[in-house]
């Protein structure tokens, strides 16, 4: 993801070098910023200046690393344990609810994976009674997708919320999106 003097600089069509020239400040801040270190003070200050934005938007970077939101559409996915598809439908609706970038990528990661876990069960459970009934075992078969699908999503869940907590990001994503 593309820190916002990164963004801006390539906006105005200009290197790392002619910005840091343009700005008095060494090649060496410009990259650390860009390559996610906040600006602050004068560096802060040049930087609103050279860009010609208000001091704030440029502190607004370090939003793109808060992923307390992303965090919560994590937690959210054990609602799905509550009540039918509310592991998609809850998330999905917090994702959308979100207005930082990073978060909400992170959400929709998150929502295809459940979607993902959805279909799978709804087709097991519709498939489980006449597996049942082939096989002629007295067990109900469909507790067996039920739990396994609960597990993998605490499964998941949890490696989600370690994954956030340490690097920020998602352990895995899906290379499909729904969303």
């Amino acid at each position: 993801m593309k820190s916002i003097v990164q963004h801006l600089r390539e906006e105005k069509k200009l290197t790392q070098s002619e910005l840091a020239e343009k700005t008095g400040l060494s090649l060496r801040t410009i990259q650390r910023i860009e390559a996610g270190n906040t600006p602050k003070g004068f560096t802060l200050q040049t930087l609103a200046s050279v860009f010609e934005i208000a001091p704030e938007k440029l502190q607004a970077s370090e939003e793109g690393t808060n992923v307390n939101r992303a965090k919560l559409i994590n937690l959210s996915i054990l609602c799905g344990i509550l009540f039918p598809y509310g592991g998609v439908i809850v998330p999905l609706f917090l994702t959308y609810k979100t207005e930082n970038t990073k978060n909400r990528d992170l959400g929709k990661s998150m929502v295809s994976i459940q979607i993902l876990l959805t279909m799978a069960l709804s087709v097991s459970l519709i498939a489980s009674p006449f597996l049942q009934k082939g096989l002629t075992v007295r067990f109900p078969i469909f507790l067996i997708p039920l739990i396994a699908t609960i597990v993998l999503q605490l499964a998941v869940v949890i490696l989600n919320g370690i994954s956030l907590n340490q690097k920020q990001d998602l352990p895995k994503k899906l290379k499909v999106n729904f969303l």
